[in-house]
């Protein structure tokens, strides 16, 4: 822990190396598939056009509005423990676990719908791209859940201060790369044509 305070005072990375190696390794896997997509995409634009076309453009945003949010009330957990305010922190993380859910839930829903309209990964390109990289983005949703409760449970506790809170900044570092990638699909599979 001693360690993760030096780091950070010496302008390193915050939080845990560990996440941080995690962390890059799948924005790399997260890189990969984009850029298949893309060249997918470039190969068959008509049919990845028509595809987006049929996807339910208002849940994407209201999932992306969540997340969004989300991973503000996580940056302002952190600007709270930092400030030695371990209540305030937990009611961040809180908020943010509730949107963090409410994400899931409507995701969960959309792949329903999707399943409900012949989406499937033998069907199209696109369908096949939109299903793995949706549901892909899905699981790492549902993995940093639990660290977003636990954490906050810690924060609840009195278990972070000012000088010690690297499961904050570690939590927090790992939400922030679920909404970006977030950002990123919604981008190429909402919003660009």
């Amino acid at each position: 822990m001693h360690q993760t305070l030096q780091r950070t005072a010496a302008g390193e990375l915050p939080g845990d190396f560990a996440m941080w190696m995690f962390i890059f390794a799948e924005l790399t896997v997260f890189a990969l598939l984009f850029a298949a997509y893309a060249a997918a995409r470039a190969t068959h634009p008509a049919q990845f056009a028509a595809a987006q076309r049929a996807l339910d453009h208002r849940a994407g945003l209201a999932e992306t509005l969540l997340l969004a949010t989300s991973g503000y009330c996580v940056a302002r957990a952190r600007r709270a423990i930092a400030a030695a305010a371990s209540g305030r922190c937990a009611r961040w993380l809180a908020a943010a676990l509730a949107l963090g859910c409410g994400f899931a839930l409507l995701r969960a829903l959309e792949f329903g719908a999707d399943a409900a309209r012949g989406v499937s990964l033998d069907g199209s390109l696109f369908d096949m791209f939109y299903l793995c990289l949706t549901f892909f983005h899905f699981m790492h949703v549902l993995m940093g859940l639990p660290m977003l409760a636990v954490v906050g449970w810690r924060a609840h506790r009195g278990r972070y201060t000012a000088a010690a809170h690297a499961g904050v900044e570690t939590a927090g570092a790992y939400w922030h790369m679920v909404d970006l990638l977030w950002l990123v699909l919604f981008f190429l599979v909402y919003v660009s044509h």
